[in-house]
């Protein structure tokens, strides 16, 4: 997948029940009209607190060449509002669902990295007419995550081995790897 020079990368803020989501989108430059259902990737939280979207950053602008893509920092991370008590993976689903609703999109698919595929998985699990396909990088409950009835695709990143199938920092050290398996999973029929 090579990277596409029409694609737009913008960043807003939208409003949801715990403050304004700062967001990171990129959509292709037809405007959209013909495009592949929106993708929302949900990012890992860090103990150092400076998880945000930019780990997506350079994933975007290449899956955003068929579809439009969001990516917000989740409530309490990068700069969106928050606080820890809004930390846990159903509080978090609900402030995605909110600007979900704000973008007035129907449908979603939704990629989940880390502990952000308990975000996604919530969100699959509750409102499974809305979620469309799911994609897990990494994801900590695989078991729980079989509980998911929409296509799912488990993508594993491994931290430390000889051969990683894709290294801690995959999204910004191989985005193309990443978004061509992504990309495959989510525009089969």
């Amino acid at each position: 997948m090579s990277k596409n020079s029409e694609v737009r990368a913008r960043r807003a803020y939208f409003d949801t029940r715990f403050g304004q989501l700062h967001v990171r989108t990129a959509f292709p430059g037809s405007g959209g009209f013909d495009e592949h259902t929106t993708l929302l990737c949900i990012h890992a939280l860090s103990p150092a607190g400076t998880a945000s979207s930019r780990t997506f950053a350079p994933f975007l602008e290449l899956i955003a060449a068929d579809r439009s893509v969001y990516a917000p920092d989740r409530p309490g991370c990068g700069e969106s509002d928050g606080s820890a008590g809004a930390g846990c993976a159903g509080a978090h689903a609900h402030a995605l669902f909110d600007l979900a609703a704000d973008l007035r999109l129907r449908k979603i698919d939704l990629l989940g990295l880390e502990d952000g595929c308990d975000v996604a998985v919530e969100m699959a699990l509750s409102q499974t007419e809305r979620v469309r396909r799911v994609v897990l990088a990494a994801s900590h409950d695989v078991e729980r995550a079989s509980a998911i009835k929409q296509p799912t695709l488990l993508l594993r990143l491994e931290r430390a081995a000889k051969q990683p199938a894709f290294p801690a920092d995959a999204f910004t050290a191989h985005p193309a790897l990443i978004a061509a398996a992504t990309s495959a999973f989510l525009n089969q029929r």
